[in-house]
């Protein structure tokens, strides 16, 4: 209900404009930091003047942004209750996105970590993770949806207290043209799963507050996030906790370069990717 003197200070033009610029400076536990360098929380050892992205995203929040090809992207878990779901498009034809599949075929390894290319459908590496001191990452079961956030939780609307993470891909999604049949399986950072020797699936949790993982854009991405609980976390409470999101200018993975030659399929996909941008010119 509205007061009477929140009414008040509202209730013309005027006063709703001084209202307005009167919540100048104000700040809150999530959020944007615009422009980036202003972060109080900036990556260690960057210099804030090569940031492009700096943003806390509450737990059950979403973010989403254009990244250069080259951008490095930090993802910190800040309390070891995040967990960030991350699709991954090819911001000059978007029908390219994240394949789950050929991510884990071409490097012949199901689990995420430093050096694991991300890979299209079109055998292009949208970005490789060239950090990751979390250990704990999925590529198996992808986000959560409505249905399965209501039989658990009871709701799931993005509004809520326990929005589920391909709604909140869709908001996102809709701020680049893209609807719900564009969103492929996600992959997961911080929360990890491992498959037990009959085939099912193990949920190994957190490796703790402070971890962090990095990613480097091998192309020019559209990069959307949903930070919220794991599809198999057996808690019964909706857990989830701030994430830390920045990104800055550097280079994209090349010849010579530490992942370049990891595997022959490896560097076909590189190979594959440099030619695109070349020709391309991004």
């Amino acid at each position: 209900m509205v007061t009477p003197s929140a009414q008040h200070e509202t209730d013309t033009v005027g006063a709703a404009r001084a209202d307005a610029r009167a919540q100048a400076g104000r700040v809150a536990e999530a959020m944007p930091y615009l422009p980036a360098s202003s972060t109080p929380f900036p990556p260690p050892g960057v210099d804030a003047g090569l940031l492009v992205w700096a943003e806390t995203v509450a737990a059950g929040g979403y973010t989403h942004k254009v990244l250069a090809r080259g951008s490095r992207i930090r993802l910190e878990d800040v309390t070891g209750e995040a967990c960030a779901h991350v699709l991954l498009y090819n911001a000059v034809e978007p029908w390219e996105r994240l394949n789950v599949a050929d991510t884990m075929k071409i490097p012949w390894q199901a689990y995420l970590g430093t050096g694991h290319p991300l890979l299209s459908g079109e055998g292009r590496v949208l970005a490789t993770v060239v950090a990751d001191d979390s250990g704990r990452n999925d590529a198996l079961c992808g986000t959560s949806t409505a249905a399965a956030n209501r039989a658990k939780y009871g709701d799931s609307a993005p509004q809520g207290p326990s929005p589920s993470g391909r709604e909140l891909f869709i908001l996102a999604a809709a701020k680049h043209g893209l609807t719900p049949r564009d969103l492929p399986p996600s992959i997961s950072f911080f929360k990890g799963v491992r498959v037990r020797a009959d085939g099912g699936l193990e949920f190994t949790g957190s490796a703790g507050p402070g971890r962090a993982v990095e990613l480097v854009a091998e192309l020019p991405l559209i990069v959307l996030i949903a930070n919220v609980p794991h599809p198999i976390d057996p808690r019964p409470g909706y857990v989830s906790g701030l994430l830390r999101v920045h990104a800055w200018r550097s280079a994209p993975t090349g010849p010579g370069g530490r992942y370049w030659d990891a595997a022959p399929e490896a560097h076909r996909a590189y190979l594959n990717t440099t030619d695109y941008a070349d020709a391309r010119g991004v």
